[in-house]
């Protein structure tokens, strides 16, 4: 995983963690990786992988059955949706709007762009 400077690791796995649950790649109730095994994956220290396990669970995304393991919480879809969206609309879209700006970039030009992106996602979705 590469990760950026401007955000702390164990942020940026709990962000990768929240997309794989947006994209269903682990279901509610399901077991995750355990933490040894997420940071294998990732390639970083175990305990920067529990911080971010920390953090999920405190958000009530992801639960731990003692002895078993973690698990996607019940409504963690909604509540990782809600999390990720909160902290862009709240950190990141302020830059964006800056460099849309900044490189004048026309509101006719984003949304024809994004239409092509949303196309895109859902042609690939049907696959």
């Amino acid at each position: 995983m590469d990760f950026k400077e401007s955000k702390a690791i164990y942020l940026q796995i709990a962000d990768r963690i929240c997309d794989e649950i947006l994209t269903g790649k682990y279901a509610e109730e399901e077991r995750i990786p355990s933490v040894r095994e997420y940071a294998a994956v990732v390639e970083v220290n175990a305990n920067t992988t529990m911080r971010s396990y920390d953090y999920l669970q405190s958000k009530g995304i992801i639960y731990n059955k003692r002895g078993i393991g973690y698990f996607v919480g019940a409504g963690a879809r909604e509540m990782a949706l809600n999390l990720k969206r909160d902290h862009f609309l709240n950190e990141e879209v302020e830059y964006f709007f800056a460099q849309i700006h900044t490189l004048g970039i026309s509101g006719k030009e984003l949304t024809e762009m994004y239409r092509e992106y949303s196309k895109k996602q859902k042609e690939k979705e049907k696959q």
